[in-house]
């Protein structure tokens, strides 16, 4: 007798539990209920704000869009030239960078010029231990080349001492 009445007592208290998940449920179904009818007005908002679906607003509602449009309009023009004014400084760092090293580029360019001019200045009037003088050596070896035209290999040959 004592088992029938704890399983009466044991069923009746499952039954209480039972009903708890029914309220969840209903809870639930209305969070669902509310953002569905969030995500509708904002769709309609959205549609709105494009252009769409403006034939129910009033002309208050109608100015109030236009301000909210412009005023969306403004920030997108300021982070835009925002954003190029970045860019800009940007090109113009690179640009002094750029012209820096072109001005050092040109200054090693020179400095190699001006001492390939002393080289070849001193090395022209060399006096070899012969006694002869550079000169005189490659116009001896340019005169004393004997070759034919069909031997030439176009090659230039040139011998400077010093």
């Amino acid at each position: 007798m004592n088992e029938i009445i704890d399983k009466y007592n044991t069923h009746s208290n499952n039954l209480g539990k039972a009903d708890q998940p029914s309220l969840d449920l209903n809870l639930e179904h209305s969070k669902y209920a509310n953002l569905n009818e969030q995500l509708a007005e904002a769709s309609l908002r959205l549609r709105q704000m494009r252009g769409e679906d403006l034939e129910g607003l009033s002309v208050d509602e109608l100015q109030q869009l236009e301000k909210n449009l412009e005023a969306g309009l403004h920030r997108v023009l300021q982070t835009k030239d925002q954003q190029f004014m970045e860019q800009i400084s940007e090109l113009q760092r690179k640009s002094s960078q750029l012209a820096d090293e072109n001005m050092q580029l040109r200054n090693q360019v020179f400095q190699i010029s001006t001492a390939g001019k002393q080289v070849v200045a001193d090395t022209e009037n060399v006096i070899t231990e012969d006694g002869q003088s550079s000169e005189s050596v490659m116009t001896a070896l340019h005169s004393g080349s004997s070759q034919s035209p069909d031997n030439d290999d176009g090659s230039d040959v040139s011998l400077k001492l010093g």
